[in-house]
């Protein structure tokens, strides 16, 4: 197959996760979007068990391309896996994500309309009996409420959703591999890409399913990861734009915690929610201040 042909490289960071990566394999199997024209790059972070098994069931389907790593964190999957990329378009999922059969076509309409954009779509929680599942996505949904309300002027996505080109990809810089933990860095990408003077463009139309199983130790300790990512994206943000930390008005806070009231959830549902909500928020600024006086 031609490089010239391929307009999507997908790239797909995975560690210990094969039965998840099989489902994420089988919607990628199943996209409305010619085979011919998506190649899919599967970076293997360091698995205890091999994938070439699981990965060689689909080439007769999928133009696959699997790297193994010492494990590294999905910053560093991403990067290594868009330096292998052929495409002219990078687009990032994760092993625990199916994809809509349309996704890459309403992400090629998007770019149609934003070339040298990076095109993020919406993520629909799988997972709907687990409720800290489902209040991490209302999480996610909230802030992309707020910051993405003009579709042409989004300032947010996140990583396991988005594309942009191959070329833009490497010149803005990668991911940035130094955050001491597995979260922030698709925040940080974004922040330098509009430093940089590109766009972000909403595509809600395309979707994603997240199957993010959490209990509630690994609920904690993911909040408590995004706090300690935000406060490294704060030292970096400060240092690249020379601006003191920003922070979001109380209105900001209330609303989101009270954002599954506005849900269809039963009633009962939304007061749970929103507890989760407000213990995200403890344990975010617990991770963000642990951060500061280490």
């Amino acid at each position: 197959m031609s490089q010239s042909s391929l307009t999507f490289s997908i790239v797909i960071p995975t560690y210990n996760r094969p039965e998840r990566l099989k489902t994420c394999l089988d919607s990628l199997r199943d996209l409305n979007y010619p085979q011919d024209r998506f190649e899919v790059i599967i970076v293997d972070d360091g698995s205890k068990n091999p994938l070439d098994t699981i990965v060689n069931s689909y080439s007769d389907r999928l133009n696959l391309t699997l790297i193994r790593q010492a494990n590294a964190g999905p910053a560093a999957a991403r990067n290594r896996g868009a330096e292998a990329a052929k495409a002219e378009y990078l687009a990032f999922t994760d092993d625990d994500c199916t994809l809509a059969p349309n996704w890459l076509s309403a992400l090629e309409n998007g770019f149609s309309e934003a070339p040298n954009a990076l095109v993020g779509g919406k993520t629909i929680n799988s997972l709907l009996d687990n409720p800290y599942s489902t209040a991490s996505q209302l999480l996610i949904d909230y802030i992309y409420d707020y910051y993405n309300n003009d579709s042409h002027q989004a300032t947010f996505f996140a990583s396991n959703n988005f594309a942009l080109s191959r070329d833009l990809f490497q010149k803005v810089g990668q991911f940035d591999v130094t955050f001491p933990l597995a979260a922030g860095e698709d925040r940080e990408f974004c922040d330098r890409w509009l430093f940089s003077g590109y766009s972000l463009h909403y595509v809600p139309n395309a979707i994603i399913y997240h199957s993010h199983h959490l209990s509630l130790a690994k609920f904690w300790r993911q909040h408590f990861n995004y706090g300690c990512g935000a406060y490294y994206f704060h030292q970096l943000r400060s240092q690249r734009n020379q601006t003191s930390l920003k922070v979001e008005p109380i209105n900001f806070y209330w609303k989101l915690l009270t954002y599954p009231l506005t849900t269809k959830h039963q009633a009962s549902s939304k007061i749970f929610l929103c507890t989760l909500l407000f213990l995200s928020q403890v344990a975010n600024a617990y991770g963000f201040f642990a951060s500061k006086v280490n």
